[in-house]
């Protein structure tokens, strides 16, 4: 006589926890230090490029390079400044046992990338602030009287900007979720 055995299915412990998995202290303190790093950042290529133009000389670089130069200074901002906010946020982050690699590593990136955004938007506020204080600092004296040329300039120019700023915003969100999963790595392999 043959003996058969029914299999039966014998549930799982739960894995997950009741809590999130999104720890935001580790995500600000990445975005703080981001956040930091764009300053300096931004203020060492504002220095570095002040000191390479001067009203007196006439060796002075053309607008359009000292504007491709000054975009590039931004975007190598912004990625150092990722890469550090994110590799940060994943370094710090609290070390989670029993759950699967791909969802740990996931779980970093996912830090990294809010950590890229939190300081995005913190750099963004203080910008626009700066700006609409700089703007209403200074009284328009002619403000009707802009070449059509001139308007073409400035056109072309926001396109450019713009177009430059998306690109930069997405590697850097890049930079900052694999910077996140690399600092979570590196925490794990302790």
């Amino acid at each position: 006589m043959a003996i058969q055995s029914a299999s039966v299915r014998v549930p799982e412990a739960a894995v997950e926890s009741s809590s999130t998995a999104v720890e935001w202290s580790s995500i600000t303190a990445g975005a703080v230090a981001a956040v930091g790093v764009t300053l300096i950042l931004v203020t060492l290529g504002s220095g570095t490029g002040l000191s390479n133009v001067s009203p007196w000389s006439f060796a002075n670089p053309s607008p359009v390079t000292f504007g491709i130069y000054a975009g590039l200074w931004l975007i190598i901002t912004q990625w150092l400044a990722s890469a550090v906010g994110g590799y940060l946020t994943g370094r710090l982050r609290t070390k989670w046992v029993g759950i699967r690699t791909d969802e740990v590593l996931f779980r970093d990136t996912a830090h990294g990338f809010l950590a890229w955004a939190l300081a995005t938007l913190i750099v963004v506020i203080v910008l626009t602030l700066g700006s609409a204080l700089a703007a209403a600092a200074m009284a328009p004296s002619e403000a009707g009287n802009v070449s059509a040329e001139a308007a073409e300039q400035a056109r072309r120019a926001a396109i450019n900007f713009t177009a430059y700023t998306s690109l930069s915003l997405l590697i850097g969100a890049f930079i900052g979720s694999v910077a996140g999963a690399l600092g979570g790595y590196h925490r794990d392999s302790v």
